[in-house]
């Protein structure tokens, strides 16, 4: 079930009415109706799945309480490892092992040893990279003394299961949305509001922006050996305004929703092509993960605390594993590579933390470096999302090298639904929209919200793409 499909226009409105008037006397009954509807959203994918989401919450659960009321710290580590193993083990099996076997396999060849490696006939259960996180941290923060063991099995499950968040994030942390839901909600006109204003910019960013952006980038990046240098240039600026629009407009989405039921989750991006350095950005993309990695291996690691090349080493594995996280292809390894490659600058010299403040441009020469710096970083951004949208490396390198070599700067015809000038038009349109709010949650509310509101909703009509629910690009992660 796609956020952006009649089935969810229809499933929403019936959870929201029985939520606020059927099921709302206690918490209890709030959070049941909100575990079904959780178990339904996620059957509605690959029922077969459902007994994964359901003992990975029990394992969780009962290791919590184990961890918590074990006696010697030989039996926390016992349940604390157990809940650790399993659950990355799922996680390796369904994600990893294919990728594990066909690498060692294609070594062997290599080295001139014939194998032919036994590959597992699986597909990769949806949101399973998500809700494996929401797990760990959990117990890692049960081990680690951060917070107390939840003996509350239905509150539990739906910190696990929460529907808006169950398949792409963001990554909740027991410490934020378990207090919440151990409570009950009243309903808040003012949030409800602000919920639906979120959930229409979400649905702009990915019917609008994103799906449009898909036609262009998967047409050019599919074709990449025929197309000039501009054409290249413009499919990895597509893509990367697919790619945000996408991810950016689930969590909007996601957001909105939870909104709608009196929940706040975890903000998952702020702006982030508006980044003045690599660092600022990765603050301000998919912050649920960056801040994951960065509170439980990051600092483990040792963080910034140790020598120089502690600091690099440490800031290589996360970026790496967060390439890894993405999926189980060199090309993800290479995308997180390249950005710890960004990184290192700006470590070696101790200026990540530099551009902490707000963005504020005036008409002086200062404002035209802060211009120059965001511009720069959106570039670096785009090449390093070529090879995260590439199918190998090498195509990848070869997509670049055919942008340094064509030398060719003109459009060219691409046999899709809409003309590049109206895509460039809408882009610049949605850049200044989101630069002239970007102080805010979203751009809708404020003065005059319901013009707006209109605006905005006539403009899913006139360019949204409906012909088919095209799926959100973080669902296979």
């Amino acid at each position: 079930m796609f956020f952006n499909s009649l089935a969810f226009a229809i499933f929403l409105p019936i959870v929201f009415f029985l939520y606020w008037f059927v099921f709302n006397k206690t918490k209890s009954t709030q959070n049941a109706l909100l575990i079904i509807a959780s178990y339904y959203f996620y059957s509605c994918w690959d029922w077969r799945f459902l007994f994964l989401l359901v003992f990975s919450t029990f394992l969780d659960y009962y290791t919590g309480i184990q961890i918590e009321k074990g006696k010697s710290e030989n039996s926390k580590k016992f349940w604390f490892w157990l809940s650790i193993i399993v659950n990355l083990g799922f996680l390796g099996i369904f994600k990893y092992y294919n990728f594990f076997a066909a690498s060692f396999s294609d070594l062997l060849n290599s080295a001139g040893i014939k194998a032919s490696p036994i590959l597992l006939d699986v597909i990769l259960p949806v949101g399973i990279s998500f809700y494996t996180f929401h797990g760990l941290s959990y117990v890692i923060d049960i081990y680690l003394k951060r917070i107390k063991a939840e003996y509350n099995f239905v509150d539990y499950s739906l910190f696990v299961s929460y529907f808006p968040l169950l398949v792409a994030g963001p990554i909740e942390r027991a410490t934020h949305l378990l207090p919440q839901v151990k409570v009950k909600r009243e309903f808040d006109f003012e949030k409800a509001k602000e919920g639906i204003y979120q959930i229409v910019w979400g649905l702009v960013k990915k019917v609008v922006i994103a799906d449009t952006c898909a036609t262009y980038a998967n047409a050019i990046f599919d074709n990449y050996t025929s197309m000039n240098s501009f054409s290249l240039i413009m499919g990895a600026v597509y893509f990367a305004f697919q790619i945000y629009g996408d991810f950016s407009g689930y969590s909007d989405i996601a957001l909105g929703v939870s909104k709608l039921f009196g929940l706040d989750l975890l903000r998952n991006f702020n702006y982030p092509y508006f980044s003045r350095d690599i660092a600022e950005f990765w603050r301000r993309w998919h912050i649920s993960l960056s801040s994951w990695f960065r509170d439980y291996l990051y600092i483990p690691l040792g963080g910034s605390k140790g020598g120089l090349g502690m600091k690099i080493r440490n800031t290589f594995i996360i970026f790496v594993v967060s390439g890894f996280w993405h999926g189980a292809n060199w090309t993800y390894i290479a995308w997180g590579f390249i950005n710890a490659l960004y990184f290192l600058p700006l470590l070696l010299s101790n200026s990540n933390r530099n551009n902490m403040d707000a963005i504020q441009l005036k008409f002086n020469i200062e404002s035209v470096k802060v211009f120059l710096s965001i511009l720069s970083t959106f570039l670096l951004t785009c090449v390093a999302w070529v090879f995260f949208r590439a199918k190998t490396i090498s195509d990848a390198v070869s997509y670049l090298k055919r942008i340094m070599t064509d030398g060719e700067f003109k459009f060219q015809y691409l046999d899709n639904e809409r003309y590049s000038y109206e895509l460039l038009f809408m882009i610049g349109v949605f850049v200044l929209i989101e630069w002239n709010s970007r102080n805010k949650i979203e751009p809708i509310s404020g003065k005059r919200s319901m013009i707006k509101l209109a605006l905005v909703i006539a403009s899913i009509i006139a360019f949204g793409t409906f012909s088919d629910y095209k799926e959100f690009i973080y669902f296979q992660f």
